[in-house]
């Protein structure tokens, strides 16, 4: 068996024993096609291989399984089926990437918050960008200059794994993703970079989600704090790091539900991987 086949038997033993066990998450439909013949857990298999393959695209993905793997998959569908099908299934990636999350043991209540940007386009492209304006792709600014897109925040357990991520337009302030990243957690301590500060915030998450947020304009000049933080932050660059290597910089989606559902796709194999479903 290749290392490929080896991760796709483990893939799909992740994603089928998740749906036998939550039999309500593949009931969604209301046609008479109710128990299709290419199940949804040959959709999601088929979709993660990308992370096993480590293309860019889905596309490539599915071209791939259909040339190299077409005994595994014998009633594959034609690729916009298979994405149609995908983008129906963005709330059981969702719980996926809980599920492999449940299977890592955290121990604490320590999260980190983040934010980084999911450009659209090429820069050279800015002045005539028209792709998903309409629901909410913007101009955002980094360190590193401007982007079309959306930016992508994500709560971080301090042992690694993803607990949550909201999806903003690309000129959306960090705290306006902070209260629904720290309400997905039963409360604790979350740090974050300066992108999070402001009293405001802070005094609104500590009663509303039990979270005390610690920035470096909150500490102050107290260099025991500061160093927590520093080294925390290093932890999450180091997640958004393996992210990036999974290409979460490069979206090719023409819909945000499509956008949605490829990030998802990013940050399951991450998961899967910290909790051993797959090797890293």
């Amino acid at each position: 068996m290749t290392r490929i086949e080896s991760q796709m038997t483990a893939v799909s033993v992740f994603v089928d024993d998740y749906l036998q066990a939550h039999p309500r998450q593949s009931q969604w439909r209301t046609s008479n096609h109710h128990d299709p013949a290419f199940t949804d857990a040959a959709v999601i298999t088929l979709a993660l291989l990308q992370g096993c393959l480590g293309v860019p695209t889905l596309q490539r993905t599915d071209r791939f399984v259909a040339q190299e793997l077409r005994a595994a998959f014998p009633l594959l569908p034609c690729y916009a089926q298979w994405l149609t099908r995908l983008h129906s299934l963005s709330a059981v990636l969702g719980q996926l990437i809980q599920a492999a999350a449940g299977r890592i043991s955290m121990d604490g209540e320590v999260y980190i918050l983040d934010a980084q940007p999911i450009p659209v386009c090429r820069p050279m492209r800015h002045g005539r960008v028209r792709l998903l304006r309409e629901d909410g792709a913007y101009f955002g600014k980094t360190s590193s200059g401007w982007f079309f897109g959306f930016r992508i925040h994500v709560l971080v357990h301090h042992s690694g794994p993803i607990l949550a991520a909201v999806l903003t337009p690309g000129n959306g302030h960090e705290p306006e993703a902070a209260l629904a990243l720290a309400l997905s957690v039963g409360g604790g301590i979350g740090r974050a970079d300066g992108g999070y500060r402001g009293r405001e915030l802070v005094e609104r998450l500590a009663p509303e989600a039990q979270l005390l947020l610690l920035t470096p304009p909150t500490v102050g000049p107290d260099k025991a704090q500061r160093r927590g933080i520093s080294s925390l932050r290093q932890r999450v660059e180091t997640t958004v790091a393996a992210l990036w290597d999974r290409f979460i910089d490069r979206v090719y989606s023409r819909s945000w539900e499509g956008l949605w559902s490829t990030l998802k796709l990013k940050l399951l194999p991450y998961n899967r991987c910290r909790a051993g479903v797959i090797p890293a």
